[in-house]
């Protein structure tokens, strides 16, 4: 049987240390996978769940959206896969019961790591203003709540729609009809935290916002750079496609101010190799790159690919590019002493690069939030593309961009429309398929949404999965923020932040899982139907998801059915669109999307074959690139990166291992050495030293900003750590109080949580 969880909140301020590993996996995480899973499921729960994560048969992880490839191996799930469906698929129950013995103040001063591990939200629940704790409540007392509410406000963009990247093609399908039938585009989404500069840059450069390379094409790349990102920890499943492309003869160059364990050594827990004789290298090169600095490190990669004899592939560029002499002008003035400065790099490690990148035909580059997340973030993603263009690595197979999106589904739910700036096309097609109008100004994302908030535009916030409080920048101001909403609304399955700052009044609607089955109650006789939904992979394949596992309480609704009697409550027969089908039969939707979004036609059909099916991409299927000029573009911004102040260190939000965004599994960050606890700051020990900080000593962080604000995460333990000069490194969510809201990247607005100026102070707290 399954273990209760934790009655009290543990100590998270004494952690235990030790020095970092150098290989990830193995069978460390095998035994972990196998822990969890027993804690939380039991053990014949676990083998039937786990044996179905990620089966063309079975249910998409509700972790990360690395794809899978056509062959797939029994247990195609990782140890942080694993973690994530047991703790969906978790025999704990959080009931009536529990609310009525937790107070919100209670609620309000736990931990997150500590909610989430109460288990399952079993039935819809109440909190009315001024009342000190939630109730249970009807379903159709909830949505007359909401509809109520949504109706007298005074316009419809004062309402806010946000979705989490776990939700469903046809949940937020229908989600998006239901907020521009209403009148609004207010849907921010997690997109707006994490790649909208990639989808910024790459829409300008060529031509279409994701990424352009398949699983097949990591396996068959002659070079592949990982920047930005740590896939041991934050996709792990992506190891096994470089240890692939390693046996096939790849290089990789990783591109990172930490070391990362699983670049230094994977031991792969499906292989003998893996298991036994050690595991494989998968670095060819690491560039310990100073934070920020990676803009001016590709800049002088294509000032040199440009000057060597035979570097650029000129008939490639010729042929489908645009902008390339005042691109070539500009790279060409990059400066070896100023990309030097920048980077904390070497010439030698620089040139070493270089003749990597020119020895190959085959490039691929992979990115994650160490690039997205900065002022600069969509000039560095356009450098990017501009050295990908260079050698024609775009629209071959074995070469292209990767973006490597986090959340799954994350890259479905903005195919689907969920997007505050809809392309008109779009919107054309929903006007001609339903029969309405919906607006066409622009909405909010999700900083400001915050601002809409704070100033009192937006007054009513629903969410649909996710924990907004805990994933959005400057903690202080946002929850300030959420607390003037009239009403607030979660679609959760499980406890987190959100849940305890609320809105005057608040709603938390439990739903179905990725683990559930969905079944339709028939009517008249029928018999009852069992439902799936489909999600879209990191690399654009679509495919069904089916849960396995009888629900966690008959008082779950799904997604799909939420949303379609919210918005039967709330337009009642002014809508032009059958709700009710829409909550009967999931391919009904699917039906409507194959009429409004292009790539899904025949979608029914389609996705009903095994392993379902890849949309479209013209850069990469056909080399053709629809932008503004109809070609690829070289894009020249100047070289910016983060300049620090004496005595001050640039600081990085991050995960640890034992987490999934803000969803905390555990107190461990195995591969950094930290146990027991998460306050902690990795400073490179001469900064520390410099500093007056001995190992172990205790900190608060105090950022900076030109507002002049203190913002402050007090008691954070230093740890002595081999991070690059100048820069440092705490976990998120608990520093996400340092970002100030207005920090930002150009065009994309996403929150510069990797690039926060810090100054450490003896801490009062410990």
């Amino acid at each position: 049987m399954a273990t209760k969880p934790p009655d009290g909140d543990p100590v998270q301020d004494a952690p235990q240390v030790a020095p970092p590993k150098h290989a990830a996996a193995g069978l460390t995480a095998i035994g972990y996978t196998a822990l969890v899973a027993q804690q939380q499921m039991g053990v014949a729960r676990a083998t039937r769940t786990l044996l179905k994560v990620n089966q063309k048969d079975g249910f998409d992880c509700p972790g990360c959206a690395w794809p899978e490839g056509d062959k797939r191996h029994v247990a195609e799930f990782c140890e942080n896969g694993a973690k994530a469906v047991a703790e969906e698929a978790t025999l704990r129950r959080v009931t009536p019961d529990f609310f009525a013995a937790h107070p919100l103040a209670d609620l309000a001063g736990r931990s997150g790591y500590w909610l989430g591990q109460q288990g399952r939200i079993t039935q819809p629940m109440y909190l009315p203003e001024g009342a000190d704790r939630y109730e249970a409540v009807t379903w159709e007392r909830a949505f007359e709540i909401i509809a109520a509410e949504l109706k007298a406000l005074d316009s419809p963009d004062e309402a806010l729609f946000y979705t989490s990247g776990r939700t469903s093609n046809e949940a937020a399908f229908l989600l998006q009809l239901f907020a521009r039938e209403f009148g609004t585009n207010n849907l921010p989404d997690c997109s707006n935290m994490c790649h909208e500069s990639s989808g910024s840059a790459l829409t300008e450069t060529i031509g279409i916002g994701k990424g352009s390379v398949s699983l097949e094409d990591m396996h068959q790349a002659d070079l592949i750079i990982v920047a930005g990102q740590n896939p041991g920890t934050n996709h792990p499943r992506m190891l096994s496609a470089l240890e692939q492309a390693k046996a096939a003869g790849a290089k990789i160059i990783s591109v990172n101010p930490l070391p990362e364990a699983g670049m230094e050594r994977f031991k792969n827990p499906q292989t003998a190799k893996g298991l036994a004789l050690g595991g494989q290298a998968l670095n060819d090169l690491f560039l310990q790159i100073r934070i920020g600095g990676d803009q001016a490190l590709f800049r002088l990669l294509n000032k040199l690919i440009v000057e060597t004899e035979g570097g650029v592939d000129e008939l490639f560029v010729r042929e489908h590019t645009h902008g390339y002499e005042e691109f070539a002008a500009a790279a060409r003035a990059a400066d070896w002493d100023e990309t030097l400065a920048a980077t904390g790099l070497t010439r030698a490690e620089i040139e070493q690069a270089l003749s990597m990148a020119l020895a190959s035909r085959r490039t691929i580059v992979c990115w994650a939030m160490g690039l997205t997340q900065h002022k600069h973030a969509v000039a560095t993603i356009r450098e990017v593309v501009n050295f990908l263009l260079l050698r024609g690595n775009i629209g071959r197979t074995g070469a292209g961009v990767c973006p490597v999106r986090g959340h799954s589904n994350v890259q479905g739910d903005r195919t689907m429309g969920i997007f505050e700036r809809p392309a008109p096309a779009f919107l054309d097609a929903l006007e001609k398929e339903f029969g309405f109008a919906p607006p066409r100004h622009h909405g909010y994302d999700v900083v400001r949404s915050i601002e809409a908030l704070r100033d009192g535009k937006a007054k009513v916030f629903f969410a649909m999965g996710g924990n907004f409080v805990g994933a959005t920048p400057d903690t202080e101001v946002t929850e300030a923020a959420m607390r003037r909403a009239s009403l607030t609304v979660h679609v959760s399955t499980k406890l987190n932040r959100s849940h305890a700052v609320t809105g005057r009044r608040a709603l938390i609607l439990p739903t179905l899982g990725r683990t559930d089955k969905d079944v339709r109650k028939s009517t008249r006789g029928k018999k009852d139907t069992v439902q799936f939904v489909t999600v879209e992979d990191s690399m654009g394949l679509v495919h069904s998801s089916r849960g396995n596992l009888k629900p966690a309480s008959p008082h779950l609704l799904s997604e799909p059915a939420i949303v379609a009697r919210l918005a039967r409550a709330t337009l009642g027969a002014d809508s032009t669109v059958d709700w009710e089908e829409f909550e009967k039969d999931y391919a009904t939707i699917r039906d409507r999307i194959a009429r409004v979004v292009p790539g899904f036609e025949d979608f029914n059909a389609r996705v009903a074959k095994p392993g379902g099916f890849r949309l479209p991409h013209a850069p990469r299927d056909e080399r053709r690139f629809p932008t503004a000029t109809g070609k690829a573009n070289f894009t020249a911004a100047p070289v910016e990166y983060p300049t620090v102040p004496e005595g001050r260190l640039l600081l990085q939000t991050l995960r640890s291992h034992d987490q999934y965004n803000t969803t905390i599994y555990g107190l461990d960050d195995r591969y950094r050495g930290i146990k027991g606890g998460r306050r902690v700051v990795l400073v490179n020990p001469e900064d520390a030293r410099e500093l007056g900080f001995a190992d172990g000593s205790y900190t608060d962080l105090v950022s900076e900003w030109k507002d002049g604000v203190d913002r402050r995460a007090p008691g954070f333990r230093v740890v002595y750590y081999p991070t690059t000069r100048g820069c440092a490194a705490a976990y998120y969510p608990e520093t996400n109080v340092l970002v100030p809201l207005d920090s930002t990247a150009d065009t994309s607005n996403t929150p510069a949580s990797k690039s926060v100026i810090v100054r450490l102070e003896q801490s009062a707290t410990v």
